[in-house]
């Protein structure tokens, strides 16, 4: 089971009508699950090795993509309230059989990559906390996001919501943490917003930090969320679409301030320390510099991120096979499936933090297909109707996407080329 029974009290209550900020809370949540995939543990590698090689230069790089961020979530979340589909059903009723099954295979394979990076993610973190092997940790970070995902099967989506905005809080404690020991430079921050780069390991690492963001599965399953969560007005949606903005809002203000964090606290206690190497080089720098406290704190908001993010990609999954092939299978059973790639990899002592770069350009590949339909569905009116992107959001949704896929092909080249 995939969907809840829609809040049709709040929902009616917003037909046409501008919500109250009560009404504006009560339906607060969808934007939330999807921000998980803007914290999971390929951000936090990312922003650490970002900060602690070069500082603050790419500050204006966590701000650009969470701005980007708002706007393709917003975009996903539109789709599914206006036309009652998600983005993957969408794409079913137009396109052919050969077509659908080719698209539904990239998807998988970028859902996979997703999995395993987040599987990895709980895996260290639990060997930094614990010392436990990895493997362990492994079985440990799917046993629980398979509790998790069971959660959502038995008791619908409201109360699976609230554990994850629940493990969204830890995250953001967890990388806060290291701000109050040692406060960024200002001046250095608000420089560092002044776009540019310097050399190619900073475009590399710019890259990374992008395609750790907009993710492909999140766009996915935004669609499905908000259209599940709200079911399908039968009125006007404006009021609905209001609310759904300031959802989508401040779930990217929280994950973007995380992001920040990590980034400003490597920047302003870690640079020059060469601690960008691996997750692991990372903890035992933050815990030489800012404390074994705050090093703990580390360890266990990368902790939450592996958990959360994990059950949410697995969502994402499911979501993506039910829309595309008109397929559904129990999500627990999912889990399993898509639990072995990594363990598989734990098993045969791979290299954590190689395979997270892997699974990050695997995951880069996957990113036009999903923001390219997303954005010419919302400009439709054929589909949207009166509810199609105006002209400047059009503008902005394609400058945004070849940005990002400009960025991502960039990541590709260098990093198969070993150029950075």
């Amino acid at each position: 089971m995939y969907t809840t029974r829609p809040n049709l009290a709040v929902r009616a209550d917003l037909q046409g009508s501008a919500p109250s900020r009560l009404q504006r809370l009560r339906l607060f949540g969808p934007a939330f699950v999807a921000a998980i995939a803007y914290v999971d543990p390929g951000n936090v590698a990312t922003n650490m090795a970002a900060g602690s090689k070069y500082g603050y230069l790419l500050v204006w790089v966590v701000v650009a993509a969470n701005l980007m961020a708002c706007l393709v979530q917003y975009l996903s979340a539109k789709l599914g309230l206006v036309t009652g589909q998600s983005l993957p059903e969408a794409l079913r009723d137009r396109l052919p059989r050969r077509g659908r099954l080719a698209y539904w295979a990239q998807a998988e394979l970028v859902a996979m990559a997703t999995d395993l990076a987040e599987v990895l993610g709980g895996a260290i973190a639990l060997y930094l906390l614990f010392d436990l092997p990895l493997l362990v940790g492994g079985l440990i970070t799917g046993l629980v996001s398979t509790g998790l995902l069971a959660l959502q099967s038995r008791r619908g989506q409201q109360p699976f919501e609230r554990v994850v905005i629940g493990l969204l809080v830890v995250i953001a404690v967890g990388f806060f943490a290291g701000l109050f020991i040692a406060p960024p430079s200002v001046s250095a921050t608000t420089n560092g917003l002044i776009p540019r780069f310097d050399g190619t390991g900073s475009v590399l690492l710019a890259a990374g930090m992008l395609g750790a963001t907009v993710m492909p599965h999140a766009v996915y399953l935004h669609s499905a969320l908000a259209r599940d969560r709200h079911g399908r007005p039968t009125g006007s949606r404006r009021g609905l679409l209001s609310a759904t903005k300031y959802d989508v809002g401040m779930a990217m203000l929280v994950a973007g301030a995380v992001n920040l964090a990590m980034l400003l606290v490597a920047a302003a206690s870690l640079q020059g320390t060469d601690s960008g190497g691996s997750l692991q080089e990372t903890y035992e720098a933050v815990g030489s510099h800012l404390g074994t406290a705050v090093a703990v704190l580390f360890a266990v908001g990368l902790l939450a991120s592996g958990f959360a993010s994990t059950a949410v990609g697995c969502y994402a999954g499911a979501v993506i096979m039910g829309g595309l092939l008109r397929r559904r299978i129990s999500l627990i059973v999912r889990r399993l499936i898509t639990l072995v790639p990594a363990i598989a990899l734990l098993a045969v002592g791979a290299d954590p933090t190689q395979a997270l770069i892997i699974s990050q350009v695997v995951l880069s590949f996957g990113i036009p297909f999903a923001l390219v339909p997303l954005v010419a569905l919302t400009s439709r009116r054929s589909v949207m109707g009166s509810y199609a992107n105006r002209r400047v959001v059009t503008a902005a949704a394609s400058l945004v996407t070849v940005v990002i896929i400009a960025l991502n092909v960039a990541l590709i080249y260098l990093t198969v080329s070993g150029a950075a």
